[in-house]
């Protein structure tokens, strides 16, 4: 039996001379969900929200999840690796709770605790594709610790990272916009911090 957020899922899986079979049941009292194939040819598990009166999408079957752009909502991040593919960022949390697993379409990822500007502290994410950098401010010039000191000092910062993590790292890349368009690789990429 697999857990996705509030949603106890069992599977079972059948090969023989007769037959060949994936099967799935949830286990959660009150919780209806529907596994449909969609016009692209993927698999899409969806739960029933009535309070909405809507299918909410938590899972996909394709494994490009990750490659479109703002393939998870902003203060989120893609990952390939876990289901579901969208995660919100530590020290966030889903806007609304009740919808438990992220979707890429409609669950919002919402900061736990406002930022201060004063003693804000930083959460460090390996393997990072960068965030969006529409809204991001670019300084060639410092290096890591300088770029962690102008975000402290800057208070609408959200995040920071090297602009170039080749030879150990150098430039400054600051995020005063929201964090969208994050994807963790399984190895490469690069280290960002979080506000």
């Amino acid at each position: 039996m697999q857990r996705w957020k509030d949603i106890n899922i069992s599977y079972n899986f059948t090969e023989n001379k007769e037959e060949v079979a994936f099967t799935f049941r949830v286990t959660t009292p009150n919780v209806y969900s529907r596994l449909i194939m969609n016009s692209e040819g993927f698999l899409q598990l969806s739960r029933w929200n009535p309070t909405l009166s809507e299918w909410n999408v938590f899972w996909r079957s394709s494994t490009s999840d990750c490659n479109g752009y703002q393939s998870c909502t902003p203060y989120s991040y893609c990952d390939t690796n876990t289901t579901p593919n969208c995660n919100c960022i530590k020290g966030f949390a889903p806007q609304n709770p009740q919808e438990g697993a992220l979707d890429n379409t409609n669950t919002e990822c919402v900061r736990k605790t406002q930022l201060s500007c004063d003693g804000d502290g930083f959460f460090w994410l390996r393997n990072m594709k960068p965030p969006d950098t529409s809204g991001a401010i670019v300084d060639k010039r410092i290096g890591l610790k300088e770029c962690e000191e102008r975000c402290i000092k800057e208070c609408n910062c959200t995040a920071f990272s090297n602009m170039n993590i080749q030879d150990g790292g150098k430039g400054c890349v600051i995020w005063t916009s929201e964090l969208a368009d994050i994807r963790r690789y399984a190895d490469g990429g690069q280290d960002l911090y979080v506000r």
